[in-house]
């Protein structure tokens, strides 16, 4: 399988950098991973709704550029689904069931995500209530990437 992660900006942390390289060294006998970065805008910190709009439609331009035609996409989003580890590891293998040979998980900048990209999503998904920095969000994804392979082969993962 093939798994995209579409994001934006750019990694600048150490520590968050090697944490990803570390996972993504665990997932290469099982996935295929990709991680795709899309330019964040630059914008102040004081915007309208229709600034904040026309930031996520370009990012969202971006994100959609990266997108293949036949993944499936999963949204990032505060009001997405809530899942455990166990949910994402069954959605993932149902998805590599039915014949679908690429995933791409999205994760927006700090304005969050533009309606397109969410319309093109067939599955939105939460981590939870709390806002994360886009960039440590990266990180506890591949993470969890990980930790669902791990469930679908039935080997051990620390707990």
């Amino acid at each position: 399988m093939n798994i995209q992660i579409v994001c934006v900006g750019k990694l600048k942390e150490k520590y968050l950098v090697q944490g990803i390289a570390e996972y993504s060294k665990r997932l290469a006998p099982y996935v295929r991973l990709s991680v795709h970065e899309v330019p964040d805008e630059k914008a102040p910190e004081n915007m309208s709704e229709a600034e904040v709009r026309q930031v996520q439609e370009r990012e969202g331009a971006g994100i959609l550029g990266h997108i293949k035609q036949d993944a499936h996409v999963i949204a990032l989003a505060i009001g997405g689904q809530l899942w455990s580890s166990e949910d994402l590891a069954a959605h993932i293998d149902k998805l590599g069931t039915y014949g679908t040979s690429t995933v791409a998980f999205v994760i927006g900048g700090s304005n969050g995500l533009s309606d397109e990209v969410l319309r093109r999503a067939q599955t939105k998904l939460s981590f939870g209530r709390m806002t994360l920095p886009h960039q440590l969000m990266r990180l506890v994804l591949v993470e969890q990437i990980y930790r669902a392979v791990k469930i679908n082969r039935g080997e051990p993962y620390h707990k």
